[in-house]
């Protein structure tokens, strides 16, 4: 089934994910056409509605919704006034932020609406309720309105970074790194860690060498020793079986 748009009433592309729901409705709303703002303390409605000298014309009674609209997962949200009897769009408001409906600063059940044309022009109405039960409500389906904005804020955010890391991956690959004609790469090793370079011989004086070593002795030259001195185990195998305390006898020794 084909679903119009709430802020136009035109039908909107046909997709399978796409559909309405209806956040708030309510019929007997009075609206009225009021003077701009002039106060920081926001829209009085006393002054709407005063006996003697109101500021504030009654347009007439109308039926308001808050639908949201979700077409190809796309999310949006409009507050409407429309005919109650007919069905008619009056007046539509994209809800695209928190100032779009402003409470009374003097009332809870009167409310500022900017509401905005198919041209771009916008214009900021009164709405008042009755009865506070559905002012209540009407508070309500705005906090479920703003929950959507803020996801559809994040996801805007989210997917922006997304598309901007993805664009700069590209960027990157992008990339030549390739070397063109005539061009060279320099390289400078460090010196930290290497081992100095061996002089060459060339450059070494005569008297000096890379080790210190005595030269050979002479070719049939026997090299100066030290004279031998026995030592005590020695002296000890010198000496007699007597000496050493083995019997010198018939059998003291073995043949």
């Amino acid at each position: 089934m084909a679903i119009t748009d709430p802020a136009t009433g035109r039908p909107l592309p046909e997709s399978d994910s796409s559909f309405q729901r209806v956040l708030f409705a309510t019929n007997d709303v009075h609206v009225y056409g009021i003077p701009p703002i002039t106060s920081t303390k926001g829209f009085s409605a006393s002054s709407w509605t005063s006996p003697t000298q109101p500021t504030a014309q009654q347009i007439f009674t109308a039926r308001l919704r808050i639908m949201e609209t979700t077409v190809e997962s796309k999310v949006k949200v409009d507050v409407v006034l429309e005919d109650s009897k007919t069905g008619d769009l009056f007046a539509a408001a994209p809800y695209t932020s928190t100032a779009v409906v402003q409470q009374a600063s003097d009332s809870s059940r009167f409310f500022a609406l900017r509401v905005q044309g198919e041209g771009g022009m916008k214009a900021t109405l009164g709405i008042g309720f009755e009865d506070r039960s559905p002012a209540f409500d009407f508070s309500i389906g705005l906090g479920e309105a703003r929950k959507i904005l803020e996801m559809e804020i994040a996801t805007a955010a989210q997917s922006g970074r997304t598309s901007q890391g993805k664009t700069n991956i590209d960027q990157e690959n992008k990339k030549d790194f390739s070397l063109k004609e005539g061009q060279k790469i320099h390289i400078e090793v460090g010196q930290k860690g290497r081992r100095a370079p061996s002089p060459n011989k060339a450059e070494l004086p005569d008297s000096s060498a890379l080790f210190s070593i005595a030269p050979p002795p002479a070719s049939g030259t026997a090299p100066d020793l030290p004279p031998y001195t026995a030592t005590p185990s020695t002296a000890d195998r010198k000496k007699s079986a007597q000496d050493l305390g083995f019997d010198d006898g018939e059998f003291g020794e073995f043949q």
